[in-house]
């Protein structure tokens, strides 16, 4: 059999984590150190591996039911190689440190079974509740496997250079960075009206470390039904993402 598909076959690669491409991640366990995925996002795998369902403590089923935040992971172990893909998002390797990575759980596909994860509180100019106001934040040592709609942006920021980012596409952020939540609503003059700019609410992020941004303020469809309808490909309607992970950030 002859066919230019052959040209896309298994990297072969040393690194416990890598990139088969763009869209699918290669993981190689090797016995311990076990990898979390989300769940439902295996491919193909090869050699002895085992996927399990990860134990969520009451803690963490209690801070689910009342944010709307938390990560549903299984855990594969064993010996050979796992691929993991989510319709189609760029995936993204970070090395999470003594710094912490916020993120907004939708976008997390893998992560080292090392590293801790539990939903804090984002701060808010007008004490809102809802929409935004919780995220995840993880911290340890280990790798991060984030997915995003098309290429992001990655936006430095300093003690004399903020960063604003709409609310719905901002995808994660150094731990320690300040934020603040605001919605613009403020006019540029009683004289002069402003009009609607179709913009929401924003994070502003004061400090050092980075933010990340996605070219896109929808949420990755990873509860899509494929065949329910373009909409739901595309994580839209009562099949779609913001059906799906009502009470989620950004939904």
């Amino acid at each position: 059999m002859q066919s230019p598909l052959f040209a896309y076959n298994d990297q072969q690669t040393q690194e416990r984590w890598s990139l088969q491409n763009k869209q699918m991640l290669r993981l190689t366990l090797e016995g311990h150190d076990d990898i979390l995925a989300r769940k439902g996002t295996m491919v193909a795998y090869q050699g002895l591996v085992e996927f399990d369902a990860e134990y969520q403590s009451n803690q963490q089923g209690r801070a689910r039911a009342h944010t709307g935040e938390g990560l549903d992971l299984m855990r594969c172990h064993g010996q050979g190689t796992v691929y993991l893909a989510n319709l189609k998002q760029h995936i993204h390797l970070v090395d999470v440190d003594q710094d912490g990575l916020t993120v907004d759980s939708s976008y997390v596909l893998a992560m080292d079974s090392s590293l801790h994860h539990e939903v804090i509180a984002v701060d808010s100019l007008y004490g809102i509740s809802g929409s935004g106001k919780y995220q995840l934040n993880i911290t340890g040592r280990g790798k991060v496997a984030l997915m995003t709609s098309g290429m992001p942006l990655m936006m430095q920021v300093t003690p004399d250079k903020y960063v604003n980012c709409d609310a719905d596409a901002i995808v994660a952020w150094s731990t320690g960075l300040r934020v603040q939540m605001q919605a613009q609503t403020h006019s540029s003059g009683v004289w002069r009206r402003r009009g609607n700019t179709g913009e929401g609410w924003e994070l502003s992020f004061m400090g050092s470390g980075y933010a990340l941004v996605q070219p896109s303020e929808l949420l990755p469809p990873q509860n899509a039904q494929i065949g329910s309808g373009l909409a739901a490909q595309y994580g839209m309607g009562q099949q779609g993402v913001r059906a799906q992970n009502q009470g989620n950030v950004w939904s």
